[in-house]
């Protein structure tokens, strides 16, 4: 704080009791993100990696990151840009109570700020932990279903309206077949991706396709 009862000094640092717990973020072991960022946050693509930190950073990195990304979609709503918003390994941040009612926000309030949000994750029960992470799979117009265990094509069945027929693409399915589900209509899908391209070895994901 500046000042003093006899002019001027020396600006200080005056932290209240109540936010002693910012010390860690601010000058403490947990500073790393208290530093001016590297990336280049205008490139049309932007990737964020969160594997490498430690547990007690990877909540408030994750919000921090999720606070980015809606600084991102205001900027382009006012430059009438829509903004993807691509989150991998999803479950991950349905986990953390704070960090799963930012996902619940975005998935409602995304669309009309021109936000795609969209959110992998291995299983639907991920989606159902709550009833108010459950507003993330019913406030998801398009949904793309992969192979499926018996527990969830049963929640897919009752959440979605997918008839027995319909869910024998998602019971012990191979790459690329699947469904689709798109407002009230829902196809089936078999993607023969042609291996001998550039786009593939970037898209696959195979051991053993990417060794090498």
């Amino acid at each position: 704080m500046y000042g003093s009862q006899r002019g001027w000094r020396k600006p200080t640092i005056e932290i209240w009791q109540g936010d002693a717990s910012l010390l860690y973020y601010v000058t403490g072991s947990l500073r790393v993100f208290n530093h001016r960022t590297n990336i280049n946050l205008n490139n049309r693509l932007v990737c964020f990696d969160i594997k490498s930190l430690t547990k007690s950073l990877k909540k408030i990195g994750m919000l921090i990151l999720m606070d980015s990304v809606w600084n991102r979609v205001t900027v382009n709503r006012a430059a009438k840009k829509n903004t993807w918003y691509y989150i991998d390994e999803f479950h991950l941040l349905l986990k953390e109570e704070q960090t799963a009612a930012y996902c619940i926000e975005i998935w409602k309030r995304f669309r009309k700020w021109g936000g795609l949000p969209t959110g992998p994750t291995q299983n639907v029960k991920d989606l159902l932990i709550s009833m108010e992470v459950e507003n993330i799979f019913e406030n998801s117009d398009f949904v793309v279903m992969l192979n499926q265990a018996p527990g969830d094509r049963a929640i897919l069945a009752k959440k979605l309206g997918i008839s027995e027929y319909q869910l024998s693409y998602v019971s012990g399915s191979g790459p690329g077949e699947g469904l689709i589900k798109y407002d009230n209509i829902i196809i089936p899908f078999k993607d023969r991706f042609p291996k001998d391209t550039e786009l593939y070895r970037i898209m696959t994901t195979k051991l053993e396709e990417v060794a090498g």
